[in-house]
């Protein structure tokens, strides 16, 4: 019982922080990651690999439709700053 006590305490001390997140692609690669990952019965570790491969492409994106527009003159500047 103590352990579930102190489960639920640092689960709630985690969930309270205040972090701004980027997820961009995220969502959708762990959907996907799941999926596969259920169908070799690692749904988790297919979810967590989902995400992480999904904020890449996500990034890619991003780095490449900056470039296209700076590349053809948009005059627009990026709405924020990279984070790396």
């Amino acid at each position: 019982m103590r352990a579930i006590l102190c489960g639920v305490a640092l689960s709630l001390a985690i969930g309270l922080m205040a972090v701004p997140a980027d997820a961009k692609g995220c969502i959708k690669g762990a959907i996907i990651g799941g999926a596969a990952g259920h169908l070799a019965h690692h749904g988790l570790v297919g979810a967590a690999a989902g995400c992480i491969i999904g904020h890449h492409h996500a990034k890619l994106r991003e780095r490449a439709e900056r470039a296209h527009a700076q590349e053809h003159g948009s005059g627009q500047a990026p709405t924020q700053a990279p984070s790396y």
